[in-house]
Formats: structure tokens, C-alpha cells, sequence
């Protein structure tokens, strides 16, 4: 009795989650201007938020800007996204994408973008060209259109790369240790 209604709220989930997570348009060009777009109104909440950052940002050798749909039934999470990342030195911009999945106890859907700072050349490069599989997440977020709370975090990868993390319409309470993986989307480069 109870397997038959978790199914379906499994997959109405699972499918929200996976249209959500790819970029809008009818064509390449539509596409990479939706998620240019993201990643501008990202950074202008980021900053509202943390106006000290945009210096740092525009200072730093590269920085990626993310848009991700994760959702957490019980004992499963995944998640899916694209973003952009962006060279400072030689003004080039990579478009990429990004899945997850874990395990752990939650429940929920959470909308959220995430801000790298690479702070060398080789952080930027080594992030493009080989994407990187890491994650242990531990979140609390719970907000509804304007109602509710929505936390905005920050964690170093490394010395060189540090990452941002603001909720937008998440409805979320999970502890979960999530594997995330990055890589170029071909049909945007």
C-alpha cells in the first residue's frame, strides 16, 4: 500500500528534476543564451547578497556559475544542471554540465545555484578539462515562493577553488553523501 504512491511521487519528482535541469531553447544559440542569463542573475543576487564579491570574482583567474534541480526521496538523491564557466585571463567561456546521485535521508526538492571562484589558471583548466566527482552535503532549506528559509553557503574545494551556494525555491531537509561530477556539454562548446 505504501510502495505504490512512494513509486509515483519517485517519478513525478525524478521527471521534475530532469526538466529542470537542461537549459531552455529551440536551438544551440538559445540554449547558451539561457544559461548566460542564469548565470547574470545569479551573480546579481550573489552580489546583493555579498556586494564584497565582485571584486574578488572579476579579479580571479575564472569562475563558473551553476543552476541545479537535486531532489531526496528517502533513501536516494539526484540531481542535474548546466552552467558556465568563465576564464578571466583569456576570455573564453565553457558551457558544462553536471549530475549527481547519493544516498542518505531526505526529503524534498531543492532548486539551487552554485558560484566556483578558481583562484589560479590551472584551477580553471583543470575544472574544464577534466570536471571533477566529489561531494558529502549536509543542507536544511526550506522555502515556498516568498515564504520560508533559504541558507546560502560557502566551502573550499581546495586552496585554489572556492564555492558559493545560494537556494532559490528549495523545499529541502537532507543529509546526504552525493557524488557530483562536471563536465563540457558538447552540444554548447
Amino acid at each position: 500500500m505504501f510502495a505504490r504512491p512512494m513509486t509515483a511521487i519517485t517519478l513525478a519528482t525524478t521527471l521534475l528534476a530532469a526538466g529542470c535541469s537542461t537549459p531552455k531553447g529551440e536551438n544551440a544559440d538559445e540554449k547558451r543564451d539561457y544559461v548566460r542569463a542564469a548565470a547574470s542573475e545569479t551573480l546579481k543576487k550573489l552580489y546583493q547578497e555579498r556586494p564584497d564579491l565582485e571584486p574578488r570574482i572579476e579579479k580571479a583567474a575564472g569562475y563558473g556559475v551553476f543552476s541545479t534541480i537535486g531532489t531526496n526521496l528517502i533513501l536516494v538523491s539526484t540531481g542535474g544542471g548546466f552552467g558556465v564557466v568563465y576564464n578571466n585571463d583569456t576570455k573564453e567561456e565553457t558551457f558544462m554540465r553536471m549530475g549527481e546521485v547519493g544516498v542518505g535521508l531526505g526529503l524534498g526538492v531543492k532548486d539551487f545555484r552554485a558560484v566556483f571562484v578558481f583562484d589560479t589558471a590551472k584551477a580553471v583548466t583543470d575544472f574544464v578539462e577534466t570536471g571533477w566527482a566529489f561531494g558529502a552535503d549536509a543542507d536544511a532549506a526550506a522555502k515556498t515562493g516568498d515564504t520560508g528559509g533559504a541558507a546560502g553557503a560557502k566551502g573550499d574545494i581546495s586552496d585554489e577553488v572556492t564555492i558559493y551556494q545560494l537556494t532559490e525555491n528549495g523545499l529541502a531537509l537532507s543529509a546526504t553523501v552525493a557524488g557530483t561530477k562536471y563536465w563540457k556539454d558538447d552540444d554548447l562548446n
